[in-house]
């Protein structure tokens, strides 16, 4: 049996890069800085619990699988530590694994992670309302697809690289939806549950447009995600 340890991902500024100024004006335009920091301040919480989890248990021998990681070796550890430096709260737990034994996997293909970052890049950086209306269809048009496809190459991955008998530790984004795909001989442990992270990501978004009827949910969707995690 393999086993697999499932950590949801929700992106920091950190991890978004050159678009992530973009990203943080837009969400206190559309929700108000005060919320803006309030979703800030539940996503800091929520690493917080998963770094006190990792921190709690053996980590050596453990592999390592993240949400766009490229490469292996020391261009993968290079990629993580720069990430910790910028302040990714995702690339500073892997980090701390790294450094007390657990091994880094290349998880992802280059050419389809840069191909949807490219689409992300254009619809944030449209400076038109038809710009960004044209970006948004774009993306909507090819985003499923190429989803699919990294979801594909993910898992051929994990089950390629991970042996019997051994343990991994993957990181992805909610959007992804990778847990149909795995074979059944790997054992699955979610750390937080993915469909309450991904439940709390839509309603985020939601807020954009109805923030009332949304509110209530979210700050109990909030709380989950902030608590401790149960040992496995």
């Amino acid at each position: 049996m393999k086993t697999l340890i499932y950590v949801p991902v929700i992106h920091t500024s950190a991890d978004l890069g050159s678009i992530a100024k973009a990203v943080a004006k837009r969400g206190m335009a559309g929700l108000g800085e005060e919320f803006w920091k309030e979703h800030e301040r539940t996503v800091d919480g929520f690493w917080d619990a998963i770094m006190k989890y990792f921190d709690s248990i053996e980590v050596s021998g453990f592999k390592l699988y993240q949400d766009g990681m490229i490469a292996d070796g020391e261009i993968g550890r290079k990629i993580v530590e720069e990430g910790a430096k910028k302040g990714s709260k995702n690339h500073e737990i892997v980090l701390r694994l790294l450094e007390r034994g657990a091994s880094l996997v290349k998880t992802e293909d280059y050419s389809l992670v840069k191909k949807e970052y490219d689409y992300i890049k254009r619809l944030t950086q449209a400076k038109s309302i038809p710009g960004k209306i044209i970006a948004y269809l774009r993306y909507r048009l090819i985003r499923n697809k190429l989803l699919r496809q990294r979801d594909e190459f993910i898992v051929r991955q994990i089950n390629e690289f991970l042996e019997r008998g051994e343990t991994g530790i993957l990181f992805i984004g909610v959007a992804h939806r990778i847990i149909p795909l795995l074979p059944q001989w790997i054992q699955l442990k979610q750390v937080k549950e993915v469909e309450k992270t991904r439940e709390y990501q839509e309603i985020f978004q939601q807020m954009f447009i109805s923030r009332k009827e949304a509110r209530k949910r979210f700050e109990e969707l909030a709380r989950y995600l902030v608590s401790p995690v149960n040992q496995m």
